[in-house]
């Protein structure tokens, strides 16, 4: 990954793109890999996606979410405090003393959740969501409300950051590291498909609140396999839950899925691809369903074959959720070695008819 390449990663992660207001990221995310497309298209409901060969007989739909968690205005007092809802699973514990930026609809604001000081007895054990409160500096609604009105959205105020071992920590990595994965993955694939093979490259919306994005892509390529890319739990840290689950590490490269909902012969051809790249892959459990894209994909067309491929990522939802740069290059390598070893002839049904005895 050159420094360009990375630079746009850090850009997707410095755009705000709470779920429901992706927008924004989604132009960027085009315009990045509008030179190597052969056509670019949107959907109503916000999703963006490129394609290289478009009229090949295999289609291959790979998608990362572009949204992330945040939070909602609710209310604000006759004080200028303003009150917030969830927007995806984002928990109140970190937020105490935390900054934010609401996105208002007359313009941005920046402001602090407040916490009582420690000398007047601290914030309570047992706080929950509708105690927080963001303080921007206002004395009055109607400062506020010059900047923003209920039903705005607002993310925490913080910059992607390296760290020791080629690790990077920050808000959002979930998933804008998977989008910014599917725009690598298709940008190096130019000119390197057979014509047999279509690659639909898609930025999905809403994934963190209802996962419409997803089911909306894939009714409109209906694809002979879609891939979600996302992040999964990494397991390597102080209190990460052990022996109860797959051991996940970061630097150890992507992650592939087993369960009911997998496809067992697509993820054959990964576990092949990550084999002829020298590419090491980690495994996660899903029996019933995977919590990504791929559940939704799954069910558009007359139903389609998923894989899922994640990155490991610690702090899940946290404002510091932490991954490897290492990792993130291996996930692209292996997609990439996945894609140029497609002949287009594939068959991905799990039981074939040429299958049987004669």
């Amino acid at each position: 990954m050159n420094n360009r390449h990375h630079d746009f990663l850090y850009e997707l992660l410095q755009t705000p793109s709470p779920s429901g207001m992706e927008a924004d990221i989604q132009k960027k995310w085009l315009q990045h890999v509008k030179p190597y497309a052969a056509q670019l298209h949107t959907d109503g409901a916000g999703n963006a996606s490129a394609v290289h060969h478009p009229d090949a007989s295999l289609r291959v739909a790979v998608a990362g979410h572009c949204d992330e968690i945040g939070f909602m205005v609710k209310a604000i007092d006759n004080d200028g405090y303003i009150y917030v809802e969830k927007l995806g699973g984002i928990s109140h514990k970190p937020a105490i003393g935390m900054k934010v930026a609401i996105l208002g609809k007359y313009g941005r604001l920046t402001g602090v959740f407040g916490s009582k000081a420690e000398h007047h007895g601290g914030a309570k054990d047992d706080f929950s969501f509708s105690d927080l409160f963001i303080d921007c500096g206002a004395s009055s609604r109607e400062e506020v409300e010059a900047f923003t009105v209920p039903g705005d959205t607002a993310v925490y105020k913080r910059e992607p950051e390296g760290l020791l071992n080629n690790r990077i920590s920050g808000r959002g990595l979930d998933n804008r590291t998977g989008a910014f994965i599917v725009a690598e993955v298709f940008r190096r694939l130019e000119n390197r498909l057979q014509a047999d093979v279509g690659m639909h490259a898609v930025s999905t919306v809403n994934e963190e609140t209802n996962m419409g994005g997803a089911y909306f892509a894939g009714a409109g390529i209906a694809p002979d396999l879609a891939i979600a890319v996302d992040v999964t739990f990494a397991t390597d840290y102080p209190g990460a839950v052990s022996g109860q689950t797959a051991e996940v590490k970061l630097g150890k490269g992507p992650v592939l899925a087993k369960g009911a909902p997998i496809n067992q012969k697509a993820n054959d051809l990964l576990e092949q691809a990550a084999g002829a790249a020298g590419i090491p892959v980690q495994y996660e459990l899903t029996p019933r369903s995977t919590g990504t894209d791929a559940d939704q994909l799954r069910k558009t067309a007359r139903g389609v074959p998923v894989a899922v491929v994640s990155l490991p990522l610690r702090y899940m939802h946290a404002p510091v959720e932490t991954v490897s740069l290492d990792d993130i290059e291996q996930t692209i390598e292996l997609l990439v070695s996945f894609f140029t070893r497609l002949q287009g002839n594939e068959n991905l049904k799990p039981v074939s008819l040429d299958d049987l005895e004669d």
